[in-house]
């Protein structure tokens, strides 16, 4: 039997805006297993960006269950809510978010430093370990500006899986990436993915969409369509058929 990391059951987000409730969210159910690669889409006002900051627990449904591993989060107190992001959300955003003028190593670091349980020596170990994970054990040193903008990409995600955490939650990380780099990030996702690690990556893009093993389609606050994908496409195979770039 497969964990479940995310429960939702019947989940509401009204927001009131002057004289008017907007019904963000209308009543939506899905659960996630571990180890799903799952890719939610819809268009601006679909509910996306509502269910995205629930799920990363920056924001608190108006009704119904979100439980993310055993946990809901219904009653927890702010406090309670940034420890559930910092152990068990791994976040990556489309604008990578790093400190500038901070090293790759400083910056997968980060996440670890409100960790009181763990020593430096093993902060440091687990940043080197993230990077190599992400093909940059050669670059620890290096700061964003010496980076490009697949690389920067690379260091957020290695700093979303140094707290080995049982989600990891994308929010358009490809958006500002060009197709290769796009898919070379893509490919990394389903690496990550085979290893076990449980994805939830919101979209608008149907092309990485094609990447992952389940897509749940978000319309005006409800789910149109939730289903699996049965012809997953390889990330690295794709990137393969693209024209070779002249360096």
């Amino acid at each position: 039997m497969s964990k479940e990391i995310i429960k939702i059951q019947d989940l509401k987000r009204e927001f009131t805006m002057g004289t008017e409730t907007v019904h963000a969210l209308k009543g939506i159910s899905f659960s996630i297993q571990e180890g799903e690669f799952v890719t939610i889409m819809g268009s601006s006002g679909s509910g996306k960006s509502t269910m995205l900051n629930i799920l990363g627990c920056l924001d608190q449904p108006t009704s119904g269950l979100y439980e993310i591993d055993g946990v809901s989060v219904k009653d927890l107190n702010r406090n309670q809510l940034a420890t559930i992001r910092n152990e068990k959300i791994g976040f990556i955003f489309q604008s990578y978010n790093l400190l500038a003028r901070t090293s790759a190593i400083e910056n997968v670091e980060l996440p670890l430093l409100y960790n009181s349980k763990i020593t430096s020596e093993e902060r440091r170990e687990r940043a080197i370990k993230a990077l190599e994970m992400v093909g940059l054990g050669e670059r620890l040193h290096h700061t964003p500006s010496q980076l490009s903008g697949g690389q920067q990409q690379r260091v957020a995600i290695a700093r979303s899986l140094v707290n080995n955490p049982v989600m990891i939650l994308a929010d358009e990380a490809t958006g500002n990436l060009d197709t290769r780099t796009s898919y070379e990030i893509m490919s990394l996702f389903q690496e990550l993915n085979r290893k076990g690690i449980t994805i939830t990556f919101v979209t608008h893009e149907p092309d990485i969409a094609t990447f992952s093993s389940r897509t749940v389609v978000l319309k005006d606050g409800e789910i149109m369509q939730d289903y699996k994908n049965h012809n997953i496409q390889s990330a690295a195979e794709e990137l393969a058929k693209l024209p070779k770039q002249d360096h």
